[in-house]
């Protein structure tokens, strides 16, 4: 979750790469033998004293010292024939060891805080947002979820599945905004979806729910114009059917072998706007056949553009990648990149749901 874009997962510090490892003592090693191999009368020992700095953010206080310390060895003996310092020069030398120690040891210091907040926050993220399981019930899931935010794993988009008294449950949201700006909507939105999965016996009534939710949370908030798309799938124990309620969300596609369609769904308003109670969504029944894949997304995807502006023809690309070892979220993932030359600017949420086929 490519422009190559970050993963998710990948909040991590991670290690100076290696190449700036490598450098310092190859440039020292480089500029010795130059030395030696140059006439008396040309002086390069005195770039040496630049190394201490270049390992201060390769190496932490330690390997700085050692460098600093081989460096004003160096230079100050000149039996070594390396260089010719002395007095003032060979002071000025020491204190820029000396500094570059002190600038690793911060830089050592900063990056350990650095990797512990972002751990923090991949952990925060993740309980918001976990992996979809690869199945639930008898239904095959795998999702995909890529923020348009770099470095973060939630955006403004959702999804999940759960399995309750009434059959497995599945959402697909995409909510006012996007980023960490969006995170507590998304988080207050999974949290009633979960409970309407274990204590509401119709799917519209989660609908309410979700709606509900939405209009307490901007409650008090002038302007607060908070609302959110979603699609909420219903797979009734026994029954080879998925109910669905659309509210203001893109259609869900059906792929049946190598066709695709979009179900016949009624569409219903979005949700926050205090509509659903008056007017609310209908529910629509599909039958279903099994090994019928059911693709849900945001509109991340389909109003991604290519360079001449073309909006993403998900519909069209999806039999071409049915395919993929890889699998069809992955799929549809790496060829969206593609097509938009280095990922979407919104952020990008895929949920596929397969109907178990019999044993």
């Amino acid at each position: 979750m490519r422009r190559r874009r970050e993963e998710p997962g990948r909040l991590q510090g991670a290690p100076p790469p290696r190449w700036a490892r490598y450098a310092p003592p190859v440039a020292l090693v480089v500029l010795v033998l130059a030395q030696r191999a140059t006439p008396g009368t040309v002086e390069l020992g005195f770039f040496l004293a630049g190394l201490p700095p270049v390992a201060a953010f390769a190496y932490g206080a330690g390997g700085t010292a050692v460098f600093a310390a081989v460096v004003l060895v160096l230079l100050g003996i000149r039996q070594l024939g390396v260089g010719h310092a002395e007095g003032a020069d060979l002071y000025t030398v020491a204190a820029i060891g000396l500094l570059s120690v002190v600038i690793a040891w911060v830089r050592k210091r900063r990056d350990t805080q650095l990797v512990s907040v972002r751990t923090v926050a991949e952990a925060a993220q993740l309980a918001v947002l976990p992996p979809v399981p690869g199945q639930v019930g008898g239904l095959g899931c795998a999702g995909l979820y890529r923020a348009a935010q770099r470095g973060t794993l939630v955006g403004g988009d959702l999804y999940d599945v759960r399995e309750g008294p009434y059959g497995v449950r599945a959402v697909v949201g995409d909510v006012q905004g996007h980023g960490l700006a969006a995170v507590g909507t998304v988080a207050g939105l999974l949290g009633a979806f979960r409970e309407g999965v274990l204590d509401d016996t119709e799917l519209t009534a989660v609908a309410a729910r979700l709606d509900r939710r939405l209009l307490a949370d901007s409650a008090g908030t002038e302007h607060a114009e908070l609302f959110a798309t979603a699609v909420l799938l219903e797979f009734p124990p026994g029954l080879e059917v998925v109910r669905m309620v659309s509210c203001g969300h893109p259609p869900a596609l059906l792929l049946r072998g190598f066709e695709v369609s979009s179900p016949p769904v009624d569409p219903g308003p979005p949700l926050g706007l205090g509509l659903a109670g008056a007017d609310p969504p209908r529910v629509s029944a599909v039958p279903l056949r099994p090994g019928d894949r059911l693709l849900v997304y945001t509109d991340g995807v389909t109003e991604s553009r290519d360079a001449t502006g073309a909006f993403y023809p998900l519909a069209t690309r999806v039999p071409v990648l049915a395919s993929d070892p890889t699998g069809l979220a992955r799929a549809i993932w790496r060829d969206l990149v593609s097509y938009t030359g280095g990922g979407p600017g919104d952020d990008v949420a895929l949920l596929v749901l397969t109907v178990a086929k019999p044993a």
